[in-house]
């Protein structure tokens, strides 16, 4: 299976924001059906990722759910 990535400009790096708080925020990065933390060392302040999360891509205006990458 090949990479998911934005459909629009290509990047595999994107951001989830928390549910609870919109200004929380953390930077992942899709490898495959995967969501690699970039920013974040501890694993506690993870996100749970679901096909009903947002992403919104890294580099241009792209943003809808999970699922609509696979």
């Amino acid at each position: 299976m090949s990479p998911m990535k934005c459909p629009d400009c290509g990047t595999r790096k994107f951001y989830i924001k928390d549910p609870d708080d919109q200004y929380t925020i953390r930077e992942v990065q899709l490898d495959k059906d995967e969501v690699v933390y970039l920013d974040e060392d501890d694993e506690t302040s993870h996100l749970q990722v679901s096909n009903d999360t947002e992403l919104f891509c890294d580099r241009c205006a792209w943003h809808d759910k999970f699922k609509k990458l696979k």
